[in-house]
């Protein structure tokens, strides 16, 4: 009497998670207390953009893009923030500067010059190759080539102080290991070499 119990509690409780799992998983959209889960609209991600023309993907202003570090703060090119953060507002007003910049007929010397006198030399992704710059470029390589060399002539010393340590402690046992007999037969022997 007992287990029949047991089975119709068991179908009773079946009965009322299918009942209202369904009530909590759909619910309205303006319902939902958080955005987990949830993807997202252009919208929602920031202000929607316009569409990208192919001009604006042309690899010379691309190329110019990929010089220039979005000032939002997230250290990433311009091109970069702009195709990949859609919540960045920062990235499409300076890809939008420098289409302006090249369509006034600037070269790309001539746009990251802009850049720079408006934003300073940080929006740069790498420095430039001029005055103090250039120690940022040639001392890491210097310091590789030096460090370098003086471990190779450090092991250098090491196994040849070893290898000489170690034939004068092979060459004394071997004397004191010969007999008179043949401490004598290699003096003569070496004695014939040297005549």
């Amino acid at each position: 009497m007992r287990g029949s119990h047991a089975v119709v509690r068991r179908e009773l409780l079946t009965l009322w998670l299918c009942a209202v799992m369904p009530a909590a998983v759909i619910q309205e959209p303006g319902q939902r207390d958080s955005a987990v889960g949830l993807l997202p609209s252009p919208g929602m991600a920031g202000q929607p953009r316009g569409p990208i023309s192919d001009y604006e993907n042309d690899p010379f202003i691309v190329g110019i893009e990929e010089q220039l570090r979005c000032t939002c703060g997230c250290n990433l090119d311009v091109y970069t923030c702009r195709t990949t953060d859609f919540t960045c507002q920062t990235s499409p007003a300076l890809h939008r500067q420098v289409v302006s910049l090249v369509e006034q007929g600037k070269t790309a010397q001539e746009v990251i010059d802009e850049f720079v006198a408006q934003y300073g030399e940080l929006v740069l992704m790498a420095p430039r190759k001029k005055g103090f710059n250039i120690v940022g470029y040639v001392l890491p390589g210097m310091a590789i080539v030096i460090v370098g060399a003086a471990m190779l002539w450090i092991l250098a010393r090491r196994t040849s102080d070893s290898r000489v340590a170690q034939r004068i402690a092979e060459g004394s046992s071997l004397l004191t290991d010969m007999s008179q007999e043949d401490t004598a037969r290699l003096e003569s022997e070496l004695a014939e070499l040297d005549s």
